[in-house]
């Protein structure tokens, strides 16, 4: 047991490692996240980013580069690489953060950004959306600010399972600008609770009564043959003793 609790540990641990290289290393990419599944020939490396051009390289020269890091600083054997677009990256947290990252690098105004993104990821199906700012933004003094649209929510369980979180940090002359964007997708959670229109309760009430007057009729049905097999079984009694007497 200690054994394999120890081998999750060294996976998430190595997971973990590689996530932040990536990060650092293709967040112009629009990096999003990376998928380690060991396999009997080597182990697969599946990649998501916006931009997979920028981490396939011309001609496959950047997969090759990542394959000799993989294999000399995270000591993985025969890494196959792939990579892929996120399945919607308007709704990926991970893919707007950078997003907003690289145009306050190109010099952007943050409020012009922050407002862009908001209106973008509403626009592509998101619940809500919260975008937070902190750092150096107009003057020497660090400030703070935050933008929400929408419904964000931040305790329970619909937080595991519709939200998605991330953040990152802008590289500027002046200092470092952190940006975290938080974006609920859209989705039914498990206590959802919703108010059935009239037709539907008549549509219920009305199968409600036909599987009532079937099981009913069925009841009957039975009711009916075991008096027939009460009444054949007491004729035969009958039967029996006249002959006996």
């Amino acid at each position: 047991m200690g054994r394999i609790i120890r081998l999750f540990l060294e996976q998430g641990l190595l997971r973990a490692k590689i996530d932040e290289y990536l990060a650092q290393n293709f967040y112009a990419a629009g990096y999003s996240g990376v998928n380690i599944i060991k396999t009997g020939l080597g182990t697969r490396i599946h990649i998501y980013a916006e931009r997979p051009a920028l981490i396939i390289g011309r001609r496959g020269s950047t997969i090759k580069r990542l394959q000799q890091v993989f294999e000399t600083v995270f000591g993985i054997e025969s890494p196959q690489i792939a990579v892929s677009q996120p399945e919607n990256p308007e709704l990926d947290a991970r893919v707007q953060a950078f997003r907003m990252v690289r145009a306050l690098e190109m010099g952007y105004h943050f409020r012009r950004v922050a407002f862009a993104a908001l209106r973008r990821i509403m626009a592509n199906g998101a619940v809500g959306v919260e975008i937070k700012l902190a750092g150096k933004l107009r003057r020497e003094r660090a400030r703070f600010e935050k933008y929400r649209a929408g419904k964000v929510y931040k305790t329970g369980q619909i937080v595991d399972e519709l939200v998605d979180r991330a953040s990152a940090q802008a590289l500027l002359p002046k200092g470092v600008i952190g940006v975290e964007v938080v974006i609920v997708k859209s989705g039914e959670p498990g206590d959802y609770i919703r108010i059935k229109s009239p037709e539907e309760v008549e549509d219920i009430v009305r199968r409600i009564r036909e599987e009532m007057s079937t099981a009913t009729e069925e009841g009957n049905e039975e009711n009916k043959e075991d008096h027939e097999l009460e009444t054949l079984e007491v004729k035969e009694v009958d039967e029996g003793g006249k002959v006996q007497g």
